[in-house]
């Protein structure tokens, strides 16, 4: 899969919900008996006593702390890198300052974890980069300074298994289960091409994740590759086991051995809101006439990125009238696929250009006939727009028969630690 679809995304801070405030005094009452005993010949007494309890003191006046994963950008910034972690700016030059003899942090290396402990002021923690398998650099607060260390580690790999529940939002799910943000964006790209997380999800979906985790002396360090998942929507269950043939190639397939790899994803953006649908006729924000709107608008911040639904082939990438900034895919025959109101281009991406299925190709932006930051997003057929919430598209292709029996061997224990999960949330260590 390519690593693009896992460019750090902007993400909401967890906090930790506390009790505000607590009684000086509490009751406490104990009592013990012994199994089999005549409970009627027992005297019993109530012993109450006022116990005091202390107040509560945290470390960093009365700030809480959580964790944070990321996947380092093309062209990221140490600086920039700490931004999007949540760390403020003074803090975020200490750790500048401390490791200016640290060549790894003056050159980070796109598609590698990081993950770092802040405070919800943005006060930096702990800090572990992840160099490589066999690298780790660490900067850990010490009072008011930072220490850097870099040093070479073997880190343990082990199999975690946890579950979840759909109460609102599918992140608000995972983080509620523990799981990992890397895990959480590779849960919701693997099925992308089977669920629209714009409008499928139900409350009670259940899923499910089977993932590698990376350990060292105890401590997390990155969470490695998902390995086995199934996802319960609206009563259906859909699953996805990773494999790796003799030839190297790797792939998620269904129990069955069909290519999770559909020929073309539901959506340019996996968490975004439909603003405005495919439609014969709509009263237009900018032009403030009533119009027929060709595609479907997808509302986000400024500068989230923008994918490529299918493998393809840039055919133009430049201004043009109302779509602003705008790049059209021609993807297999007589399919071609229009981004437009971008803000930017990502690297690369000019006439001729090829590219793959999940790249990130341009930026939401508000330019052209836009009222506000949005993606509009076009899916043509023979050059005619058509509506691509409601095309049944190509699917995908099974796996070679040659590889059947090692596919079956090999996937076999993942489906029975996904049917261990079910209606459970445990973790699982090697």
């Amino acid at each position: 899969m390519n690593n693009a679809i896992f460019a750090a995304r902007p993400r909401q801070k967890r906090w930790l919900m506390v009790l505000a405030s607590l009684p000086l005094f509490g009751v406490m009452a104990a009592f013990a008996i012994a199994p089999g005993a005549q409970t009627n010949t027992v005297e019993q007494e109530t012993v109450v006593e006022a116990v005091e309890i202390p107040e509560l003191q945290y470390a960093d006046s009365g700030a809480f702390d959580f964790w944070r994963e990321e996947r380092i950008q093309r062209g990221d910034s140490l600086s920039g890198l700490l931004r999007r972690l949540g760390v403020n700016d003074e803090e975020a030059a200490l750790v500048r300052d401390a490791g200016r003899g640290t060549a790894a942090l003056g050159r980070l290396v796109a598609g590698s974890t990081v993950l770092a402990r802040v405070t919800n002021s943005g006060r930096l923690i702990l800090f572990r980069y992840m160099v490589g398998d066999d690298r780790l650099v660490s900067v850990e607060r010490v009072r008011d300074q930072f220490r850097v260390q870099d040093q070479e580690i073997k880190p343990g790999v082990e199999t975690m298994m946890r579950s979840g529940v759909i109460q609102g939002s599918l992140y608000g799910a995972t983080d509620a289960a523990d799981i990992p943000d890397a895990i959480a964006s590779q849960l919701a790209e693997i099925f992308s091409g089977e669920i629209d997380f714009h409008r499928d999800l139900r409350r009670g979906d259940r899923f499910s994740v089977v993932y590698e985790a990376y350990y060292h002396e105890g401590r997390l360090l990155k969470s490695g590759r998902l390995l086995a998942a199934e996802f319960v929507n609206d009563g259906k269950s859909h699953q996805a086991l990773f494999f790796r043939d003799p030839q190297g190639r790797e792939a998620y397939y269904t129990p069955s051995g069909h290519s999770m790899k559909r020929a073309f994803l539901k959506s340019p953006m996996p968490f975004t809101r439909i603003s405005s649908g495919f439609t014969s006729s709509r009263f237009h924000p900018v032009l403030k006439r009533w119009r027929a709107h060709k595609g479907v608008d997808y509302a986000a911040p400024t500068g989230t990125p923008v994918r490529a639904i299918s493998d393809g082939t840039v055919e133009f990438s430049g201004r043009q009238g109302g779509y602003g900034n705008l790049i059209v895919l021609r993807h297999k025959n007589p399919y071609s696929t229009a981004y437009g109101h971008l803000s930017a281009y990502a690297k690369g991406i000019r006439r001729g250009a090829k590219v793959e299925q999940g790249q990130i190709i341009g930026y939401v932006g508000a330019t052209g006939l836009a009222s506000g930051p949005h993606l509009h997003y076009e899916f043509r057929v023979n050059g005619e727009q058509r509506n691509p919430l409601a095309l049944k598209l190509p699917t995908a292709y099974p796996l070679e028969a040659r590889y059947r029996g090692m596919f079956t061997s090999t996937v076999e224990p993942l489906v029975h630690r996904l049917e261990l999960l079910h209606g459970h949330n445990v973790t699982l260590l090697n």
